[in-house]
């Protein structure tokens, strides 16, 4: 097998499991597309939805530089996006009441509407990819232990 840029020999397993994963990973990707248009969608629109939605202390809000480092996009491409989510529907703007300088996002009815859709269309394929996920870890564990 090829060397790793320090000179190491990677395991054939590694490789095979990792290309796997990306295989599936990719599957999932293209599934995700075609669910995503299905509920109006975009894939940028449905990204927006879930970490707004799925804010990590649990509020449903999430500021737009939150969104920004979240999505890894820089701040004029996170505004437009916000923009159109806003003009169709999906997000509202509100300011903190701690902070008036703070905006938060919020989605709307519809926007809830369509992530609850998205989700439930896509839990059978995250099953799958799980699983993928799983044999890589297993892979990983095997071939570090050389």
């Amino acid at each position: 097998m090829g060397k790793g840029s320090g000179g190491e020999a990677i395991p054939l397993e590694r490789v095979i499991a990792i290309a796997d994963f990306r295989a599936e990973l990719r599957r999932f990707q293209r599934h995700s597309e075609r669910v995503e248009a299905r509920h109006g969608l975009t894939p940028q629109r449905h990204l927006l939805l879930l970490m707004v939605k799925g804010a990590a202390d649990g509020s449903e809000r999430l500021s737009v530089g939150a969104v920004a480092d979240r999505l890894q996009l820089g701040v004029n491409t996170t505004t437009e996006l916000i923009n159109r989510a806003e003009e169709s529907g999906l997000v509202r703007r509100e300011r903190s009441d701690e902070d008036a300088r703070v905006v938060y996002l919020r989605l709307t009815e519809e926007g809830e509407r369509r992530l609850a859709g998205v989700m439930v269309e896509l839990d059978a394929t995250r099953e799958q990819l799980e699983e993928a996920l799983l044999g890589l870890t297993r892979s990983f564990r095997r071939t570090a232990a050389r």
